[in-house]
């Protein structure tokens, strides 16, 4: 520690005196273009030296200042919830996010012209059986299957199956 900061003065003190030179008289007393460019880049140089002792203070006043990031480990949390899947989860902050769900009876394809022919007590036949499940998706995604049921004069779903998350990770393919 106690070598740079004799290195740092003494770069210093080199630089300043690069610094304080005055260039030799010039004209009669025969200074050439040539030592008048050595002056200039004597000068530039010494600029450069002290700019560099300037940085490397800052760099060592910086290198005592930092600390290392201290990390908690996780992994006896992670292990703990996975052997107690009982356990409940803190979801409390998602549980006001919006969802579209919607259900199908099933789908069909229709020419522009039978759509416009089309008038009250038409059939429109679809693409499932009488009997099939209806499909119920989330935000356009299967999550489920049911069948129609009335209850109190409105239509609902009965879920009859929930779609494993390995079939919906199939579909997305």
């Amino acid at each position: 520690m106690a070598d740079d900061k004799d290195q740092d003065k003494l770069a210093e003190e080199w630089a300043n005196a690069l610094l304080d030179q005055e260039p030799a008289a010039g004209g009669a007393a025969g200074a050439s273009a040539d030592d008048a460019l050595a002056d200039e880049w004597a000068k530039a140089l010494a600029t450069q030296e002290a700019e560099d002792v300037k940085k490397d203070k800052d760099q060592s006043f910086l290198r005592t200042q930092t600390h290392e990031p201290e990390f908690r480990d996780m992994t006896a949390e992670h292990k703990a919830q996975r052997q107690n899947p009982g356990t409940k989860r803190d979801l409390d902050f998602i549980l006001d996010i919006p969802l579209e769900v919607s259900a199908e009876l099933g789908r069909t394809r229709l020419l522009i012209n039978e759509l416009l022919q089309l008038g009250q007590g038409s059939v429109v036949e679809l693409n499932k059986l009488a009997g099939e499940p209806m499909e119920i998706f989330v935000n356009g995604k299967l999550v489920a299957r049911g069948e129609a049921v009335v209850i109190n004069e409105k239509f609902g779903i009965r879920l009859t199956d929930i779609i494993s998350p390995i079939e919906r990770v199939k579909q997305l393919a």
